[in-house]
């Protein structure tokens, strides 16, 4: 029973993941997706669902991709989502 369930989690993490990179990023390269399809680590998933959320790029998100198991770097102003919105990027806090 266990096994089912794990592989259930599994599922869905990998929908979730590209469903977030979808309402971010628009089309998802079927290269991507295979990709997350390929991960059997939850803990990978629910990191890249994370980087997806928070990265201002598609580009970032695919270095995260790229990293693999056990990287964690989700710190800083590359993951600030809000930063690609306001003109001009990052202002590194300071009011212009």
């Amino acid at each position: 029973m266990f096994l089912f369930d794990n592989e259930a989690d599994l599922a869905q993490d990998r929908e979730d993941l590209i469903q977030v990179l979808r309402m971010r990023f628009g089309d998802v390269a079927p290269g991507i997706i295979e990709k997350v399809y390929e991960m059997n680590e939850l803990d990978t998933i629910e990191r890249l669902i994370l980087a997806a959320a928070n990265a201002p790029s598609l580009s970032i998100f695919i270095e995260e991709l790229e990293a693999g198991d056990g990287s964690f770097k989700l710190v800083g102003e590359r993951f600030n989502p809000i930063d690609s919105m306001v003109e001009g990027g990052s202002t590194g806090g300071e009011e212009k």
